[in-house]
């Protein structure tokens, strides 16, 4: 299993999106990371300030959501919507995207779940639970 450092994970978007702006070819996951990306004008100018974006930091108390975090989040929605992982995800967005009516805005909703249920994973020292996922999503 790939279980990149924070510079490795960093250094991927910031590379994606380089590969991007230059017209390079991408792998599939970054031509996702960049659509990512281009969702999210307010983090280009940091992902193309690569020496600032690798070391600086973006804790919580400061009141400033982590573009890293935020991206990787999306990716992680991104590749479950594609394999339907957990089972009934996909059908969830669905619901979101038909009472938003805005890809985007509905998967915020998704990402509003997962950062939920990973922070409570982390803190309870468990596996994410897919069925608490699925239900926060169709509670929103």
């Amino acid at each position: 299993m790939y279980n990149p450092t924070r510079d490795q994970a960093r250094q991927f978007f910031i590379d994606a999106w380089r590969k991007h702006r230059s017209r390079e070819v991408l792998t599939p996951l970054e031509h996702i990371a960049a659509d990512v990306i281009s969702l999210h004008p307010e983090y280009q100018p940091l992902l193309e300030d690569a020496e600032s974006a690798l070391g600086r930091d973006f804790p919580p108390e400061m009141g400033q959501t982590n573009p890293f975090m935020h991206l990787s989040l999306h990716l992680a929605i991104e590749e479950q919507l594609v394999v339907d992982q957990p089972p009934g995800i996909r059908a969830a967005f669905e619901q979101q995207l038909a009472r938003l009516t805005d890809r985007h805005a509905a998967l915020h909703q998704l990402l509003e779940c997962l950062g939920e249920i990973m922070w409570r994973s982390q803190r309870e020292h468990r596996p994410p639970e897919g069925d608490a996922y699925l239900e926060c999503i169709r509670r929103r």
